[in-house]
């Protein structure tokens, strides 16, 4: 079986067209979810500010060229960029998303822990850490690859047990409440966070010895560790719960926690 190029093929006879990685990268700094962002060193959208990503090489696949670009235009040493899992979001193909010519974008996203502060590098006059929300117009489309990425990561925390690597390594599960609350922009009620968290097995499992002491006059808290599993089964879901006889995770108005 011949696997050479068909006679007659003309590859000239299709329109070329360039292919383009984005990443967007979150993480949890303050308790404040954050992605990265480069400002644009050159046209077009000079000035502006933009996921990180450029054009996929000759030779090479887009997952290397995510990594590549991500250390070129942050400064985020190989170290860094190895270490990251990077998810496939998807493919954005509008024929008019990129003012140069005909661009194919494949978009990554990550949530990520303990990321250093970057800085620009390549055609990047700039990076940093923004919180989420509040970037203003973003150069081409990337405010819709925002908004996906978003809802992509939410979702994962939905149904695997990324949001333990946000916490110390022995945590209460106030703190692990607010990791969600931070990545989903909800307030919890808490009693229903609770019973979840521990109905799932081996999301936590409790620290022996003594509570940490809480602020305020309450009561220690228990400390948990990380479980063994990865997945969530049943899934942790985020209000409004698919389920109308569950109780609300979500904390009803009016209510403190």
């Amino acid at each position: 079986m011949s696997t050479g190029v068909p006679e007659g093929y003309d590859p000239h006879a299709f329109p070329p067209f360039a292919v383009t990685v984005d990443l967007a990268v979150f993480t949890v700094r303050d308790e404040a979810l954050h992605v990265l962002l480069v400002e644009r060193g050159q046209d077009p959208f000079r000035g502006r500010w933009a996921l990180p990503g450029g054009f996929v090489l000759p030779r090479e696949s887009a997952d290397e060229a995510a990594r590549r670009e991500l250390a070129e235009e942050t400064g985020l040493g190989p170290d860094a960029v190895g270490a990251l899992h990077l998810e496939q979001l998807r493919t954005y193909t509008d024929p008019d998303r990129d003012p140069r010519m005909r661009v194919v974008s494949v978009a990554y996203a990550a949530l990520l822990p303990d990321l250093p502060e970057p800085h620009g590098g390549g055609d990047a006059a700039s990076a940093k850490w923004w919180t989420a929300g509040s970037t203003g117009p973003l150069a081409f489309d990337h405010d819709r690859i925002l908004t996906d990425a978003r809802d992509r990561i939410g979702a994962k925390l939905e149904y695997t047990c990324l949001a333990t690597e946000f916490c110390p390594a022995e945590f209460t599960l106030g703190e692990l409440q607010q990791v969600y609350e931070t990545v989903w922009g909800v307030a919890l009620d808490r009693p229903n966070f609770r019973r979840k968290v521990l109905n799932v097995p081996g999301f936590v499992q409790p620290v022996e010895g003594p509570p940490r002491r809480t602020g305020g006059r309450g009561k220690p808290a228990a400390l948990y560790r990380a479980g063994g599993t990865t997945t969530l089964h049943p899934p942790l879901l985020r209000p409004p719960l698919t389920d109308p006889a569950d109780p609300p995770l979500s904390r009803p108005e009016g209510r403190t926690p």
